[in-house]
């Protein structure tokens, strides 16, 4: 079941992931077209900069559901068959120790226990804490700057998603690296 959830996760991380690439590309010709217009649109540039942010966290996230992500396989190659299946467990508690760390570090940050102590009010919470995240605004698009930042909720949750299934799922089939 744990297995099943992970894998539609993906597909959702995949998806939106693959709306922040399209977007980005949306908005940087956007930004071309009206530069060479000399009707520049101030904000663009950001917004382009907070999709690449979030297609990049969803991605990553997803990318450790297929065990895909970039790595140097010189150790892995020069194992057997047992040390590879090793070293993929080894990985996997890596990635749920890395998951567990940003949780509690995310957790930190954002105070949601306090925040909702103060009854949601973010002046109440800036007054007790002297934690401004919640009220920072964008430079340009006059957003606050939590909703971009929320990726990370995404990602934690993800991650700790895809950690705690990879572990608990068989290791797929050790494959021989291409050699060149």
């Amino acid at each position: 079941m744990l297995a099943s959830l992970s894998r539609s996760w993906a597909r959702v991380e995949i998806a939106l992931a693959s709306f922040c690439a399209v977007l980005v590309t949306v908005l940087i010709l956007l930004n071309v077209v009206t530069r060479a217009l000399n009707a520049s649109i101030y904000w663009v540039d950001e917004a382009a900069i907070y999709a690449m942010v979030w297609m990049c966290f969803l991605a990553a996230s997803a990318a450790l559901h297929e065990r895909s992500a970039v790595s140097v396989t010189l150790l892995r190659d020069w194992l057997g068959e047992k040390g590879q299946n090793w070293l993929g467990r080894a990985v996997d508690i890596c990635v749920l120790i890395f998951a567990i760390a940003l949780l509690y570090f995310a957790w930190r940050w954002l105070m949601p226990l306090d925040l909702l102590k103060a009854g949601f009010d973010v002046e109440a919470f800036q007054g007790e804490t002297f934690n401004f995240v919640y009220a920072e605004p964008t430079t340009t698009l006059g957003i606050r700057k939590i909703w971009v930042w929320s990726v990370l909720g995404l990602f934690v949750f993800g991650t700790l998603l895809h950690a705690v299934a990879n572990l608990l799922s068989p290791l797929p089939k050790a494959k021989q690296s291409v050699q060149t």
